[in-house]
């Protein structure tokens, strides 16, 4: 929940500015009154937009919520789900994230669904069980073929504007091992789903993470809002990939 129409406009003007690379896919999420804007400002530039959020209904009496089709006459092409923000300020269960995922889906939108443990959980060595959990809880309503249209982002809880960051190996390890639970259902799709990294990625940690194979790109956060900080982590990935 950051921006004004002024402040759109300046971080929009500066994106227009990047030379893209096919290796790589560029989208941005702003919040949901400045969509338009990005969209008569991203058009035909390659750059694609989604929004942050989805309601996993399709219509009717939910004040304040957005639809999955309203997204679509804004020409989203993605939705971000489960962040983390709306798991744990908003108390949105697995349940819930799952319903939103098949929303999206229906729709012909891209999830991004977020995954990822809190410091706690860190430290009781749970990992790996809340990431499971928070997979499957979508995979049971979302069968596997389906499921490859989906991109997920793992973004550790604590890491998210605290400045603390995965290393590399837990970055890694999480990756792969997001993968390896996709592929006991279906090997094709695991070789061809996305994980990204989110939780205070910015250009000085970059690199050493986008070489890890499994890291396939960036859930950006508050360095998005930094024109020339996004657009330095969007060219190390385009040289990470082109390698």
């Amino acid at each position: 929940m950051n921006g004004s129409r002024d402040s759109v406009e300046t971080l929009l003007s500066g994106l227009t500015k990047i030379s893209l690379d096919r290796s790589v896919e560029i989208a941005v999420f702003p919040p949901f009154p400045f969509l338009q804007q990005v969209e008569n400002k991203l058009r035909y530039t390659g750059i694609v937009w989604g929004a942050q959020d989805v309601c996993a209904a399709e219509n009717g009496a939910f004040t304040g919520e957005v639809s999955a089709a309203m997204l679509i006459d804004f020409g989203c092409q993605f939705v971000i789900i489960g962040h983390s923000e709306r798991r744990h300020i908003y108390g949105e269960t697995d349940k819930l994230i799952a319903r939103k995922c098949q929303k999206a889906l229906e729709h012909g939108l891209i999830p991004i669904l977020c995954v990822g443990e809190t410091l706690d959980e860190k430290r009781q060595g749970r990992t790996q069980e809340i990431v499971e959990r928070q997979l499957a809880s979508v995979l049971e309503v979302v069968d596997i073929e389906a499921f490859a249209k989906v991109v997920l982002a793992y973004e550790p809880v604590w890491a998210i504007g605290t400045g603390l960051i995965a290393s590399n190996h837990e970055a890694e390890t999480v990756h792969a091992f997001l993968k390896h639970k996709i592929a006991e259902k279906n090997a094709t799709v695991a070789k061809r789903i996305q994980v990204l990294y989110g939780g205070s990625l910015k250009a000085a940690n970059a690199a050493e993470l986008f070489a890890m194979p499994n890291v396939n790109g960036g859930l950006v956060g508050g360095a998005s809002l930094d024109t020339e900080e996004f657009l330095k982590i969007a060219d190390i990935l385009m040289q990470c990939k082109s390698r």
